[in-house]
């Protein structure tokens, strides 16, 4: 079979990412003890329920927590790499025996590189990010993910007028195809601007600005939700040649087979993402709610002498957590009609038909016009109404004014973890979803709330008290505990080696 000269380039790097992942036959590798590892690895899934990361960022963001507890204690990150990929494979977060040893020197050379600028400019939440990424890509280069991200970022950049916005396209058909966070994707920017990349540019400050800009810009927004409503060809395509990467080469492939059953295999597997999603978030919000309710809440009320309203209690700590199980409940993640436009679609890429049809990117200036005066009017005046509404229905349970805000604050973070999930539902679907009136006017009302849950999302997640109480009273002392229970029990057995 004849396939596109895009698709050879894909198998081809597929191929190269399979011979990669052959394990090696000989060499030391980092090996932990096998009991410490289970206590280890019953931690990270604990702290996995409380700090909650969607599945794919949760190897990166450990390397990034392990990696600033570390530096808090080391600020020179000298003989770093060694302890911490042994509290990475102890976490589970590589198989044991699976990262050679010469990886150590790696990623020292990594940590050092990061540690000096630090040093030097500071900029040290943003550079400890970046090295996060940069380690985890050096343990598990991701060369399918980056074969997808240019073959479909070649495909966009024909589609996208007028021209000029590849470093836009790029960082859009990142997050659209594999919803890579910030960090990562200001890694990959950096790479594209300095393929040499043993040292930081001099002029990092004016580097970070551009990127920011980047990422910030409405165009690359705009490119995203392209991106977004046209990635799932490339994750069926990539989905059928993991599993044979020479399927195409066989005249007697069933194509259209193989793509149903992908089809059909990754839609169980959003499902079941989905679910995963649904329950972590719910767990992680009814314990930090829980944890609030007693430590905070409780306290403040009896402090201004206010009877406790077991009531109005239960319905703080319950309704949060179960309003995002509705509300995730309700999502459709693929239909018939769907099905036929990614055949169409992948079909296009198989045999690298043109496409027709262009996506124009429209004028940006902002239109100091009397109707967009009053949509803005009318969008304050939704805040006032959304959140009106809610405070005088939990003023007729009997809330206080505290318990109150607590659950704006929740309520506003659950709408925001729902819509995000309900988003990545759509992971499978194609083109813009039809909206109705009924639709239009719920937005009215809720999309005040997602707002404000965003923005209280990225305060917390840097801000969470238990999160932080769990790192400095829980997480240091028990790494402490048990690298111990490693070293002990390497030490008897080589005194057991002894006896002979």
């Amino acid at each position: 079979m004849t396939v596109s000269t895009r698709l050879q380039y894909l198998i081809g790097e597929l191929q190269r990412a399979a011979q990669g992942l052959e394990p090696k036959r000989s060499g030391q590798t980092i090996s932990v003890d096998t009991v410490a590892a289970r206590v280890a690895s019953f931690y990270e899934k604990l702290r996995g329920v409380v700090d909650w990361r969607e599945e794919h960022l949760l190897r990166k963001t450990a390397i990034e927590r392990m990696l600033t507890r570390r530096m808090l204690l080391n600020k020179r990150g000298k003989e770093m790499a060694e302890p911490l990929l042994e509290e990475l494979v102890r976490g589970g977060h590589f198989p044991n025996n699976s990262i050679p040893s010469e990886r150590i020197e790696d990623i020292q050379n990594i940590i050092d590189k990061h540690a000096s600028l630090m040093n030097a400019v500071g900029m040290d939440d943003w550079l400890l990010s970046i090295s996060a990424a940069e380690i985890e890509e050096t343990l598990a280069y991701p060369r399918k993910e980056l074969a997808l991200i240019a073959c479909m970022a070649q495909d966009v950049e024909e589609r996208i007028q007028p021209k000029g916005y590849d470093e836009h396209i790029f960082v859009a058909v990142q997050k659209a195809l594999f919803k890579l966070d910030n960090s990562t994707i200001i890694y990959h920017l950096l790479q594209r601007f300095y393929p040499d990349w043993g040292e930081y540019p001099q002029n990092l400050k004016a580097t970070r600005e551009h990127i920011e800009q980047i990422l910030t810009s409405p165009i690359t927004e705009k490119i995203y939700l392209f991106a977004e409503r046209h990635d799932t060809p490339y994750l069926i395509l990539s989905d059928i040649l993991e599993k044979n990467v020479n399927v195409f080469s066989d005249d007697s492939t069933n194509i259209e087979g193989e793509i149903l059953r992908a089809y059909d295999a990754r839609r169980n597997r959003l499902q079941g993402k989905i679910r995963r999603a649904a329950i972590y978030s719910i767990a992680s919000i009814f314990i930090t709610k829980i944890f609030i309710a007693r430590l905070v809440e409780v306290p403040v009320d009896q402090y201004f002498g206010l009877s406790l309203d077991y009531t109005a209690m239960a319905i703080n700590v319950l309704f949060p957590p179960l309003f995002l199980l509705v509300f995730v409940l309700s999502v459709k993640t693929s239909s018939a009609e769907n099905f036929q436009r990614v055949l169409m679609e992948v079909m296009r890429i198989i045999k690298g038909t043109q496409v027709q049809d262009t996506y124009e990117i429209s004028s940006l200036k902002k239109k100091r016009t009397t109707l967009r005066a009053i949509a803005y009017i009318m969008y304050l005046l939704s805040f006032l109404v959304s959140f009106g509404v809610i405070v005088w229905i939990l003023q007729q349970l009997h809330f206080s004014m505290f318990s109150i805000v607590i659950f704006l604050l929740f309520i506003s973070l659950v709408s925001f973890a729902g819509t995000k999930i309900r988003q990545r539902a759509r992971e499978l679907m194609i083109g813009e979803e039809k909206e109705g009136f009924w639709h239009g006017i719920f937005d009215f009302f809720s999309l005040p709330i997602v707002q404000v849950g965003k923005w209280l999302s990225g305060k917390i997640a840097r801000y969470n008290i238990l999160v932080l109480i769990l790192t400095f009273l829980i997480e240091i002392p028990f790494q402490i505990f048990v690298e111990f229970i490693d070293q002990w029990r390497s030490f008897l057995k080589e005194q057991k080696e002894k006896i002979h």
